[in-house]
């Protein structure tokens, strides 16, 4: 059977490679892991765990419901790239004009200027955990992102992605040693304080911290960079599928070890305030030595792999537009501006996390603010899916319909709930 993708991407998993499509899907794995694995980043682990703290089991169901919106998403971002041969920002430039692209590029500038303070924050509270002085744990964090990136190719920080970010199922673990209570647990699914602006605020960070701009630009561009091409849009988007599945199970499971540790508090009646207070719920349940470890391995594995995706996503898109080198296959004399924009948007956040912020609030912000800026993005990746993309791959029919929808209530959900509970 061949294995070609239909328009619509129907049969994903039913699908047999053949067994010459094996070494295909071998090659192909990256770009869509890794983003997986950077969608559980600092900000999804804190907005999860503030959300099984202050309101249980709540919002559980509500991890699994974002899992087909970002798929689409990515699965979208994954077949322009591979069949346009184009990031998002400069396939915006080059078929619709300046504004357009403009527009993408100062959202995609405001997601992930809140997205690095939001990893090194993570990282330099991880740090606090140990005793290590913020500012320390800061630049450390920057000297050691940076070297990663300039010293590597693409394929070699992919490599070193993937494993950082492999950390991140130590929370699946920890959701199994806080033993919840299944009967509460299955009491509380449906059981949503809609009319509630504190409950309404943290749906919109769990939308906003599922389906991020920034992840939707890496996906796109980081297939081009590692030399894909439309031959492996099968084993994109089963490897995008696997990982939406493993990274909201991922974030699902922080839900459920906090609800777990704090399942004699009222709802909505104990907020997180510190990185620390977050290690301490996890501790509750299994330990406290266990609990910071496996809560500090967690977290840094989310916060490095999004760390590194945010910069290479920002001076990706910049230099598509701009028409400069941004390839990681290219060494910094030959990419100056590439890996200077790099080090100047690390080193920056850097200072402005050594400066003191409230990880927790900023956390949550950061969520609020890319459910905001999300539609604006996935009106993009529709439109351009619908418009720019060969005959048989074009996004239409009942598939098309579907992603519409699910885009629009998505979008939808996020802005009404992020507007709401923060007025």
């Amino acid at each position: 059977m061949s294995a070609t993708p239909g328009a619509g991407g129907e049969g994903l998993l039913t699908r047999w490679l053949p067994r010459g499509r094996w070494t295909a899907l071998a090659f192909a794995i990256g770009p869509g892991l890794v983003v997986m694995l950077a969608d559980t980043e600092a900000g999804s682990v804190i907005a999860a765990a503030q959300s099984g703290a202050q309101w249980g089991y709540r919002l559980l169901l509500l991890q699994f419901a974002l899992i087909p919106a970002l798929f689409m998403a990515q699965e979208l971002a994954a077949r322009l790239g591979l069949c346009t041969r184009l990031g998002l920002a400069e396939l915006a430039l080059r078929r619709l004009g300046r504004a357009p692209a403009a527009l993408l590029l100062t959202t995609l500038t405001l997601s992930c200027v809140g997205a690095l303070v939001t990893q090194l924050s993570g990282l330099a509270g991880v740090g606090q955990l140990y005793g290590v002085p913020v500012w320390q744990s800061t630049a450390v964090a920057v000297a050691g992102l940076l070297t990663i990136i300039w010293t590597g190719s693409y394929r070699s920080v992919e490599r070193v992605a993937i494993a950082v970010g492999l950390c991140e199922l130590a929370f699946l673990a920890l959701a199994w040693l806080a033993r919840p209570n299944l009967a509460e647990m299955a009491a509380q699914l449906l059981r949503m304080p809609l009319r509630d602006r504190g409950f309404l605020y943290l749906v919109a960070a769990n939308v906003g911290a599922c389906v991020i701009p920034w992840a939707i630009f890496y996906q796109q561009s980081a297939s081009i960079d590692k030399g894909l091409n439309r031959a492996h849009l099968s084993a994109a988007r089963i490897e995008t599928f696997a990982g939406a599945v493993l990274c909201q199970t991922i974030t699902a499971a922080i839900v459920i070890a906090a609800a777990a540790a704090f399942s004699h508090g009222a709802p909505g009646s104990r907020p997180l305030d510190r990185v620390g207070d977050i290690a301490e719920a996890f501790s509750v349940a299994i330990g406290p030595s266990a609990g910071r470890i496996v809560f500090a391995l967690g977290l840094s594995g989310g916060a490095l792999v999004a760390a590194i995706i945010v910069c290479l996503t920002a001076a990706w898109a910049f230099g598509e537009v701009l028409g400069l080198r941004h390839s990681l296959s290219e060494s910094p004399a030959q990419a100056p501006w590439f890996y200077g924009a790099l080090a100047a948007v690390m080193i920056g956040g850097g200072m402005l996390v050594a400066s003191g912020v409230n990880l927790v609030r900023l956390s949550i912000a950061v969520g609020v603010l890319n459910a905001l800026l999300a539609p604006i993005v996935l009106g993009f990746i529709y439109h351009l899916a619908r418009t720019q993309l060969p005959a048989e791959l074009r996004l239409r029919g009942g598939y098309g319909l579907a992603v519409g929808i699910v885009f629009a209530v998505t979008s939808c959900a996020g802005l009404i709930a992020g507007l709401v509970g923060a007025l």
